[in-house]
């Protein structure tokens, strides 16, 4: 059970770092094409024909959700922390016996 804990730990602590994740590429995309981004409102951002306008800004505006998950991945660091240092110790105990 402790193996899979530190399988789907980690897997949250990224799936919750995702709103992160999309404000740092939503901001690099439009500082290296030129455009302007923000949370008011939509600006067009033509790159190569295409308007990445209204993908920067839901990018950008769903970084609000990092509110909510990264108290979320914080609690499942702490979780994994206590789990190693608990595995940590033991290891340590059953070392000193032999």
């Amino acid at each position: 059970m402790k193996r899979l804990a530190y399988w789907i730990l980690p897997l949250i602590i990224l799936i919750c770092l995702i709103p992160v994740f999309l404000i740092m590429w939503s901001s690099w995309f439009a500082a290296r094409h030129g455009c302007i981004l923000h949370e008011g409102w939509t600006n067009p951002c033509i790159v190569d024909g295409h308007d990445w306008g209204g993908t920067l800004s839901s990018a950008f505006v769903s970084g609000w959700f990092a509110l909510a998950t990264l108290p979320v991945a914080f609690g499942c660091v702490l979780v994994l922390a206590v789990l190693a240092l608990i595995d940590l110790s033991r290891h340590i105990r059953s070392r000193q016996k032999d």
